[in-house]
């Protein structure tokens, strides 16, 4: 695992003295030359690896928020927990040899917080292991007191985050058609909105980038909307209590497959209470009667919320998933 190391060398001229030699610059002076090789090493290290939290916006749209809101805890299985996210935010996770493939990771939290960790952090850096350039993206959280319209802030996210990446592909060293979504319960329904709404454009998109993933990771995802498989939490942080009937069938993604919906690979526990493992099958559904390239990976047990980590099986699903990105010519 990498960690981050954040650190400021101050080598700005002393003033002028008896002795002019910068205090930091006389510790590496005195150290044996193998010592310096190896402390600029890491440094280089550093410099490519380290993860960069960048602002999605200069402005952001779709905002009332006069002020940051953020509040963070760590609940006691050591999951860290964002509540109250009106600042969005694109945390950028550097391997030393990119491949060139980048995915963009929506923590989940039923769009009333993010697990940021362990369907964040922990993730991305997995990911930046394997030679891919993550991203985690900390998308805004719907509230009416916040946002002007609350269904459309975490699209709006979703949709930024892959303009930046597009964007920004050469100074990252991404491959612009190797850019993947992957999302964890309430974010794989956001994950697969964009994937099936990606030509909805909900931001201002001057340069025409497509904002199309070219390939989603879906996670016990929320994928439905409607009463019978969808989670009604994360329908009513997202939709309010009193959604149309419209609006649910336009956030119902097992809907909105199309014939240029993007092939995906997707994790489901069939014991899962929360969100029922149909919404997965009913995905998959959609996108194999479009012809659409479709994995599901299903277990017995695990209930929600597992993470990378099924702990009532031995069977890492993160395998299958290298497995799968193999054939897919992404590793």
């Amino acid at each position: 695992m990498i960690r981050t190391i954040e650190c400021s060398l101050d080598l700005r001229k002393p003033k002028r003295g008896k002795d002019s030699l910068h205090p930091a610059r006389k510790k590496l002076k005195n150290l044996p030359m193998k010592y310096c090789i190896t402390l600029l090493s890491m440094l280089a290290f550093l410099l490519v690896t380290g993860q960069k939290e960048l602002p999605l916006y200069d402005a952001v749209p779709n905002s009332k928020a006069k002020e940051n809101f953020e509040k963070s805890d760590t609940d006691t299985h050591g999951i860290v927990r964002i509540r109250n996210v009106t600042v969005p935010t694109l945390t950028v996770y550097q391997p030393q040899r990119p491949i060139g493939t980048a995915i963009i990771i929506c923590p989940g939290g039923g769009y009333g917080l993010l697990a940021a960790s362990h369907e964040g952090s922990e993730v991305a850096t997995t990911l930046q292991s394997w030679g891919v350039t993550a991203f985690v993206l900390k998308y805004r959280l719907p509230d009416d007191k916040t946002m002007f319209d609350k269904s459309i802030a975490p699209l709006q996210d979703a949709q930024r985050a892959i303009q930046m990446v597009r964007q920004n592909a050469k100074t990252w060293r991404v491959d612009p058609k190797k850019i993947g979504i992957m999302g964890f319960s309430a974010g794989g329904h956001l994950a697969a909105t964009l994937s099936t709404r990606y030509e909805d454009a909900v931001l201002l998109n001057p340069k025409k980038t497509s904002l199309r993933p070219d390939f989603s990771i879906l996670i016990y995802p929320v994928i439905s909307m409607m009463d019978s498989v969808g989670h009604i939490g994360s329908r009513t942080n997202l939709l309010g209590k009193r959604a149309s009937e419209s609006r649910i069938r336009k956030y119902s993604n097992e809907l909105n497959v199309t014939k240029k919906t993007p092939p995906a690979f997707l994790v489901h526990a069939k014991d899962d209470k929360t969100v029922p493992y149909q919404n997965s099958i009913l995905y998959q559904q959609a996108l194999q009667k479009n012809n659409i390239a479709v994995t599901v990976k299903t277990f017995e047990r695990g209930g929600h919320g597992f993470g990378m980590n099924n702990t009532t099986t031995e069977e890492k699903w993160m395998d299958d998933l290298q497995n799968w990105m193999k054939q897919q010519k992404l590793l």
